[in-house]
């Protein structure tokens, strides 16, 4: 069913205050303020049946608020509703499984030293500590207790965890700091939620397989926006 679908169960947010869920035939689309920085609006369905729908759902919820989705059905989309224009294609992975933890990461008692890391290593990241839905933050850390490799359980649904905020110091970057973090919170968010979902760059070929390697599948995504 669409309401099954990881997007839409991680857009619903197990119905925060300000979500709300919208159905017409076999589209179904949720409305998610501030998720992952964004207004966002998660979709799946026929294309001609989702325009219906996002036709009624942007007159009750404004132009704020963007859809994403299925690759196609936002290039569609983005063809069928007036003044919307397609923003970007980038990949959704998710799992289920559980990755083989090899490491001594673990989550951090405080967030001191996450931003100084994400200054260095990813000012772009959408996680950022304070940031509203950011939960907590696991790391590797070197003999002195300094953060090398940081992520994120930031956005996170009752029944789908969500990666994100991944960072390695420069000067630490090749010894699979990386992998071992984002092992260890997979596992702990599959573990508590059931499954674990991440955003990723499509072509951050590198990131992209080290999520392989842990047992997520890649999903073309996209977004779009009004003009």
């Amino acid at each position: 069913m669409c309401a099954g679908d990881p997007l839409i169960v991680w857009a619903g947010q197990g119905f925060r205050p300000g979500v709300r869920a919208w159905y017409d035939g076999d589209a179904v689309a949720v409305a998610a303020p501030d998720l992952s920085k964004r207004d966002r609006l998660a979709v799946v369905g026929p294309v001609d049946s989702v325009a219906r729908l996002a036709a009624e759902v942007f007159a009750e919820v404004g132009p704020s608020f963007r859809p994403f989705g299925d690759e196609q059905l936002i290039r569609d989309l983005a063809d069928h509703v007036p003044d919307l224009a397609f923003s970007a294609a980038f990949g959704w992975m998710d799992t289920a499984g559980l990755p083989v933890v090899t490491t001594t990461a673990a989550w951090l008692e405080s967030d001191t030293g996450v931003e100084a890391l994400l200054t260095d290593a990813a000012p772009t990241s959408y996680a950022w500590p304070g940031r509203s839905g950011v939960r907590r933050w696991a790391a590797a850390t070197g003999d002195s207790g300094e953060l090398l490799s940081v992520a994120a359980d930031a956005w996170s649904a009752p029944e789908i965890g969500f990666l994100a905020g991944v960072a390695t110091h420069p000067v630490a970057r090749g010894k699979g700091l990386s992998r071992q973090v984002c092992a260890f919170v997979t596992a702990e968010l599959v573990k508590h939620h059931g499954r674990v979902g991440l955003m990723v760059d499509r072509d951050n070929a590198a990131a992209i397989a080290i999520y392989q390697r842990l047992g997520y599948t890649y999903r073309r995504v996209a977004a779009a926006h009004f003009q």
